[in-house]
């Protein structure tokens, strides 16, 4: 048994861990969404999901089930919806299912709730759940929620490190260096290194359309190239990641 699964535990166990007033619960949260011709399509959902295991063993969380889907996956950050296999939600499906959650892990008695997303498009829907979770709970309630995306985690001196001849931002990276590293190093046998595209990165105006305009997207679906991910740069992001992460939850809901 797993104790920082909520999954893997007993109902008693589960009752137990959260008698404890400084203990955190993980939502992680991703996507069902093409990552190019090297990547699975539930990368997102495989990186927040492992992120916040690490995460756990830091500092004794409980990780709930992940959230695989999420919201619409848009040209200029996922390449978009035209793509097979990528299955998406509507933005107010995300933000109920998110209110849900959190609201019945308040009625547990959890206090504090992090959100660890790893689907850029899905941030505003999650903001949206937790604030009608917070609503329907009540202002005496002592839940605290925090959300986060984990490569907001990653400091300029390791992007450099990374990228030595530059970050092309992290839009852009979508199905890139960054994931397929973080996957090298997590699910090894889930990249295929021998399909990487090595195209130059996406060009994109100033401005959407709609309906899409799926020519602006690399028909490989990654927005720039993979090429110079691994393991070992993996590694260096996670292990950053993972601690400051888990300072900054430490400094929200225990120490503070």
């Amino acid at each position: 048994m797993d104790n920082s699964r909520m999954d893997h535990l007993t109902w008693v166990t589960y009752e137990q861990r959260i008698q404890d007033p400084n203990v955190i619960v993980l939502l992680p949260v991703g996507a069902l969404e093409q990552h190019g011709p090297h990547l699975p399509l539930g990368t997102d959902a495989l990186l927040a999901n492992a992120v916040s295991q690490s995460v756990a063993a830091q500092i004794g969380a409980i990780v709930a089930p992940p959230i695989n889907f999420g919201y619409k996956s848009q040209p200029k950050c996922g390449g978009g919806q035209h793509f097979p296999g990528t299955t998406s939600l509507d933005g107010s499906t995300l933000a109920s299912l998110t209110c849900d959650i959190i609201a019945e892990l308040a009625r547990h008695g959890v206090r504090n709730v992090a959100v660890v997303s790893a689907h850029y498009e899905n941030q505003w829907f999650l903001t949206e759940g937790i604030d009608l979770a917070r609503r329907r709970v009540g202002p005496n309630s002592p839940l605290r929620v925090m959300r986060l995306e984990y490569w907001d985690f990653i400091t300029e001196t390791t992007l450099e490190k990374i990228f030595p001849e530059g970050f092309p931002g992290f839009a852009l990276e979508h199905a890139a260096v960054i994931e397929t590293s973080m996957m090298l190093h997590y699910f090894p046998d889930l990249v295929r290194l021998d399909q990487l595209p090595e195209h130059p990165a996406a060009v994109f105006p100033p401005y959407d359309m709609y309906p899409t305009c799926t020519h602006w997207v690399p028909s490989s679906g990654a927005l720039s190239s993979a090429k110079g991910a691994t393991a070992e740069k993996g590694v260096l992001m996670i292990d950053e990641v993972t601690t400051r992460i888990a300072a900054a939850l430490r400094k929200e809901f225990i120490d503070g």
